[in-house]
C-alpha cells in the first residue's frame, strides 16, 4: 500500500506543513483522491495567521492543541540544518509523510505508476555501476512510494564523494554549466580542480545572470550565455520569482533558448552539468551531437519530473550505450538534489 492509499484510509486529522507551490500540488492531489485536510501550519516565523487555500495558517503547537494526534504532510523542501532538525523532531512526535509531487509536469509516483513503468525502472537499475547507486535508487523509489523520509536519510551522501569517486575532474576540463544560477556551481567546480581549459556557464533569467556575471568577473577562459537550454532554437517562458527554482511555466518571462550543440558549435566539452528545473530531457536531446562526438561526463539532476528516474538515463543510453551510470542523493528533503552521473 502506498502513501496515498494510507492517507485515504487514515482516521486521524491530516495537516499540511508549509505553504506555496508544493502545498498547492499536494492539496490538489488530496482533493482529487477525496482526502480531507484539517488545517495548515507553518514554522513559527512564517505563521502570522495568513490565509492559504481557505485555511488560516496555524503554528504546529496550535495544530496539536486543536486536533491532538495529527498526521503531518511536509509540503516544502529544504537542506538547511535547522529546518531539517525541526522536521525530524516533528517526525519523532507524529506520523509525518513527505509526499512526492513533481516540481514541474504531471503524474504521481504511486504504486500504480511504479507498476506501469516497472520495465523501465528495472532496466535503469540494471545499468547502475556501484552499490551506493543501487542503494540510492532503491531507497529513493521506496521514499517516493511511502513518503517516509527515513529512506532518504538511508542513502544520503556528500557532494564531495561524487566529485572524488565518480566525476574525478582533471585540471584541463572543459566544463559546461547548464543552469549556472548565480555562479555557485562554477565555484563548486573550481573548488575541485587546480585549473581548467574553459568554462561555459548558461543561465536563463536576467537577475541571476547579472549575479553570475559579477561572480565570474575577471576569470579567464569563461563564456557566459543568458539563454535557456532546450532541444533547439526556440523561446521558453519562465516563472522568475528570484529563487533557484525558476521553472518553465505558462506565463512569465519569455527567454530565448538554444541547444548545447548550438552553443558549442562543435567545440569539445568534457564535463556537462544539467540542472534545468525540468528541462533536462530537452537539453539531452539538444546535446546529442556533443555526446556522440566527445562523450563528456554528465551530471544530470533527476528530481524535477515524475518520469526522471527512468526517462533521463534511457534517453542518454539511446544516444550512446557506453556510459557507466551512477546515482547520488545529497542532504535535503524531499528527494531534491538527486543526480545521475554518466561517466
Amino acid at each position: 500500500m502506498d502513501m496515498w492509499k494510507k492517507l485515504s484510509a487514515a482516521n486521524k486529522p491530516i495537516w499540511l506543513y508549509g505553504m506555496g507551490n508544493g502545498a498547492d500540488k499536494i492539496l490538489d492531489e488530496l482533493t482529487r483522491r477525496g482526502i480531507s485536510v484539517s488545517g495548515v501550519f507553518a514554522s513559527d516565523g512564517f505563521v502570522r495567521h495568513q490565509q492559504f487555500r481557505g485555511f488560516t495558517v496555524s503554528s504546529y503547537a496550535e495544530a496539536v492543541e486543536r486536533d491532538g494526534d495529527i498526521i503531518v504532510l511536509l509540503c516544502f523542501g529544504s537542506s538547511r540544518d535547522d529546518v531539517l532538525q525541526n522536521i525530524y523532531r516533528i517526525a519523532d512526535e507524529r506520523k509525518l509523510y513527505a509526499p512526492d509531487v513533481a516540481v514541474i509536469g504531471d503524474g504521481i509516483f504511486d504504486l500504480e505508476y511504479a507498476r506501469e513503468h516497472r520495465a523501465e525502472l528495472e532496466k535503469v537499475y540494471s545499468m547502475l555501476a556501484d552499490d551506493l547507486s543501487r542503494k540510492t535508487f532503491e531507497e529513493c523509489i521506496r521514499y517516493r512510494l511511502s513518503g517516509d523520509i527515513k529512506h532518504l536519510a538511508n542513502c544520503e551522501s556528500h557532494p564531495d564523494e561524487a566529485w572524488q569517486n565518480i566525476i574525478k575532474p582533471i585540471d584541463s576540463e572543459v566544463f559546461v554549466d547548464l543552469g549556472a544560477f548565480v555562479g555557485d556551481t562554477v565555484e563548486e567546480f573550481l573548488s575541485h580542480v587546480g585549473g581548467y581549459a574553459h568554462i561555459y556557464a548558461v543561465e536563463p533569467t536576467k537577475k541571476s545572470f547579472m549575479r553570475l556575471q559579477r561572480a565570474t568577473e575577471g576569470m579567464k577562459n569563461i563564456s557566459l550565455f543568458n539563454l535557456a537550454v532546450s532541444s533547439g532554437e526556440n523561446e521558453l517562458i519562465f516563472n522568475t520569482h528570484g529563487g533557484r527554482n525558476h521553472a518553465q511555466a505558462t506565463s512569465g518571462e519569455r527567454i530565448a533558448a538554444s541547444s548545447l550543440d548550438n552553443i558549442l558549435e562543435g567545440k569539445e566539452a568534457t564535463l556537462v552539468k544539467m540542472d534545468l528545473e525540468g528541462g533536462e530531457m530537452a537539453a539531452i536531446i539538444g546535446a546529442k551531437n556533443t555526446i556522440l562526438a566527445h562523450k563528456p561526463k554528465l551530471q544530470i539532476a533527476c528530481y524535477h519530473r515524475t518520469e526522471d528516474y527512468f526517462a533521463l538515463p534511457l534517453k542518454v543510453a539511446e544516444i550512446r550505450d557506453d556510459y557507466r551510470l551512477y546515482m547520488r542523493h545529497f542532504k535535503g528533503l524531499p528527494a531534491w538534489d538527486t543526480n545521475f552521473y554518466f561517466i
